[in-house]
């Protein structure tokens, strides 16, 4: 059988993933509660899985930033058979919805397979790619297929080059985990790319919604009262889909805890960006460990600009 186990798929992650501090370890917590809570509330047909959007780099002549593409992997379960004789998985009919949205918007979308060539390798999985969102039903090609318009990466980087202690990753987040990881470096050993993660997209009554989620505590000071925190990497992001306008409407979701040594939960919040910029501090103030691990500056936001993330606002969206 061509599987791989959880253990293999630590190895793999252990190579890949620079650090793990406290910040970027929360944040996979924080997006493994939002999806339970969802699914508590009944709304887990209407989130997509997480996935990644990447930008063109300012190589060959090329601008930057001139073509981008969403990508969505499949997750691969830990134990469960990918040989490459397998039948391709049929993407979700929610996501073909999301995917139509970015279309529209100019970014190409793609629903990614993944087939496991050699059994118990990790570092062997090969990805294919089927586009969505378009009116025409599309075959899986090969992921470089995806990346018109991108230049070709001529001197090898090795990715795989980390010592880091992953043990800390919960079962429930190393299945995907893996999955984004694994499809990252395969873009990025091919390709010279901007690429920053998705943590879901919410389809709604209405509107589509890229989600940002963090886990935070309250914080006060005099010139804001209380808010919570962005860095500026997730806030840039968050005004790029916004720039886009149309049918997407970004959310920036918290999960507000009492304290970082409990983690217990005091209420789920979201805003949108539309609220969110509106009400922003224009001034910066240094936060901590980035989940990139540099120092971050953070972008403030007053707790008056969001709102309960309950039953009744999910159904308003």
């Amino acid at each position: 059988m061509q599987s791989l186990t959880l253990d293999q798929m630590r190895a793999f992650l252990s190579k890949s993933i620079s650090s793990i501090n406290a910040n970027k370890l929360n944040g996979m917590l924080a997006e493994v509660a939002f999806r339970d809570y969802i699914s508590e509330l009944g709304f887990s047909h209407r989130v997509s899985p997480g996935g990644w959007i990447a930008r063109s780099e300012a190589r060959g002549g090329s601008p930057f930033g001139e073509r981008t593409v969403a990508l969505f992997p499949e997750t691969i379960q830990a134990d469960h058979d990918y040989a490459p004789t397998r039948p391709d998985p049929v993407p979700d009919r929610g996501l073909h919805t999301v995917c139509a949205t970015f279309h529209q918007l100019g970014i190409s979308s793609y629903f990614c397979s993944a087939k496991i060539p050699s059994p118990a390798d990790p570092f062997g999985v090969k990805w294919r790619a089927m586009q969505l969102g378009i009116p025409t039903q599309e075959p899986y090609r090969p992921l470089a297929s995806a990346f018109g318009g991108y230049t070709p990466r001529t001197r090898r980087y090795q990715f795989l080059r980390h010592r880091t202690d992953v043990s800390a990753i919960p079962p429930a987040s190393v299945q995907e985990e893996f999955s984004k990881e694994s499809l990252r470096l395969a873009v990025c050993d091919d390709f010279m790319a901007e690429i920053s993660d998705i943590d879901g997209l919410i389809w709604g009554n209405r509107h589509t919604y890229p989600v940002e989620i963090k886990e935070k505590t309250l914080a006060s000071d005099n010139s804001v009262g209380e808010y919570f925190g962005l860095d500026i990497g997730p806030f840039v992001k968050l005004a790029f889909y916004a720039a886009k306008q149309g049918n997407l409407h970004s959310l920036f979701v918290v999960r507000q805890i009492d304290d970082i040594t409990s983690r217990q939960l005091v209420r789920w919040w979201h805003v949108r960006f539309d609220v969110l910029a509106q009400f922003a501090s224009w001034t910066f103030v240094g936060g901590g460990r980035s989940m990139g691990g540099g120092l971050s500056a953070t972008v403030r936001i007053p707790l008056s600009a969001f709102r309960p993330l309950d039953r009744a606002a999910f159904e308003a969206l």
